[in-house]
């Protein structure tokens, strides 16, 4: 199934947890507690109000408030690690339907052609769509597209991982692959945990059930982030012609065949466009 050989599309890997989510959510947040946008995790206290005093720059802010809440939401609010946010953020969503298109052929050339795979594709274009949404609208100049955009991305993201784990376990062809497929499971369990706590915890006022809530976000983003990591032992056996392959496949179920309104097995479409792309 997978392979450690050098692969031309590994370094996509290793550039997605810089450029995706969790590596520009990261990035953000250290701006954000520089400058005193947020309260650093840590923190644990939190008052009514403060004091109008100045605070000392280049330090996380010493008095915080319901609305100092280190939420990813937050972190990425106002500039400018707003800017950075939606930036990479876009990036990074970019990367996901690269990495989506690359598994997805990868299968197709397996000769593993299920309706799971495709769903699986579907769930983390879907995922990427709601991530452009949360990074370029934030929370406090568009509440309402920004929560859409959250509702989206986050359980297409865990969808995604599930019928990735189901697809793991259907091309396991040895001891390596089953526990990568254990391994997956185990991550996606932490992921829908937490993602559930998030929720129950958000809903809630309380300054120490939001900063649960926030510390839960940071917790699934980043077990998303490993997740994604795990594809780089399926990838080392990846090429170019693995996402032709994904692309040729996707339009096929566009393409019809001659004198007919079916969908044909073959393409009805000129082979050089698909290569170019």
């Amino acid at each position: 199934m997978g392979g450690w050989r050098r692969s031309p599309w590994l370094p996509v890997l290793q550039q997605a947890p810089k450029h995706g989510a969790s590596g520009s959510s990261s990035k953000a947040y250290a701006m954000a507690v520089m400058n005193h946008h947020v309260c650093p995790v840590e923190n644990w206290s939190y008052n009514e109000s403060c004091s109008s005093s100045p605070v000392k720059h280049g330090y996380p802010k010493s008095c915080c408030t319901l609305e100092d809440v280190p939420l990813i939401s937050k972190c990425g609010t106002y500039p400018p690690e707003s800017c950075l946010f939606s930036l990479i953020g876009n990036i990074g969503a970019f990367m996901v339907v690269l990495i989506c298109f690359l598994r997805y052929g990868q299968l197709i050339e397996q000769r593993h052609r299920s309706w799971v795979n495709t769903t699986a594709l579907i769930a983390g274009c879907t995922n990427a769509a709601g991530l452009v949404v949360v990074g370029n609208f934030q929370v406090d100049n568009a509440k309402s597209l920004h929560y859409i955009g959250a509702g989206i991305a986050f359980p297409a993201g865990l969808l995604f991982v599930c019928l990735q784990c189901i697809l793991t376990y259907h091309t396991a062809v040895s001891a390596l692959d089953s526990r990568m497929a254990h391994l997956r499971v185990s991550l996606t369990g932490v992921a829908l945990i937490s993602l559930v706590l998030s929720g129950v915890f958000f809903i809630h006022e309380s300054p120490l059930l939001q900063h649960l809530a926030a510390i839960c976000e940071w917790v699934f983003v980043i077990d998303m982030l490993v997740f994604y990591g795990t594809f780089a032992y399926d990838f080392g056996a990846v090429s170019t012609d693995t996402l032709v392959t994904a692309l040729q496949r996707a339009s096929t179920r566009g393409c019809k065949s001659p004198g007919g309104s079916s969908t044909s097995t073959h393409l009805n479409c000129a082979p050089e466009s698909i290569a170019v792309i």
